[in-house]
């Protein structure tokens, strides 16, 4: 059995990697949809649908789950919520489940036929995307809540300093 899981990965935590290896006792083949891969360079999505490729890959890679297990696809979002699915059915190898906890996503699928399961949440108070660039804002411990290679990836690509960087207020000529 194929399935599909579907997050925005920004950026990728300890909690999605024990969502994964959870997902991947109970399907042979998971596909890992990166939901609102245009969307980056802002305070909420701050990583590139590649940075949060790399940062899947290599993670994946450092916990020993085989490639052949998986599939990242980028998924772009679309204006029109009623041929979503057909969007992502077009994009993706065949699944049969849906693992996801976005209450939309959970009901375009459903609506669809789709077996629809919400994947278990892991420490979600502190696994969680939010959590992390929270931290990253206000100089705490985020490195933690990361698989190392995920935090190589936010260093390589200077993701600390870009979050920063966009959470400045605007600077008027005045302020100078």
């Amino acid at each position: 059995m194929r399935g599909l899981l579907v997050g925005r990965m920004q950026p990728v935590h300890q909690g999605h990697l024990q969502v994964i290896k959870t997902i991947l006792q109970e399907v042979d083949e998971l596909i890992i949809g990166i939901g609102s891969a245009q969307l980056s360079h802002t305070v909420k999505d701050p990583f590139t649908a590649g940075e949060r490729v790399m940062m899947l890959t290599k993670s994946l890679a450092e916990n020993n789950i085989a490639a052949s297990r998986y599939y990242i696809l980028p998924i772009q979002d679309i204006a029109c919520n009623g041929v979503w699915v057909a969007h992502l059915e077009m994009l993706s190898p065949p699944f049969s489940k849906v693992y996801t906890g976005n209450p939309l996503v959970q009901r375009l699928f459903f609506e669809a036929g789709y077996e629809v399961e919400v994947p278990p949440l892991f420490n979600r108070k502190i696994y969680s995307g939010t959590e992390v660039r929270r931290r990253m804002l206000a100089d705490e411990d985020w490195q933690s809540l990361l698989p190392s290679t995920v935090v190589e990836v936010i260093q390589e690509t200077g993701g600390v300093a870009r979050i920063k960087h966009l959470n400045r207020k605007e600077v008027s000529e005045v302020d100078h």
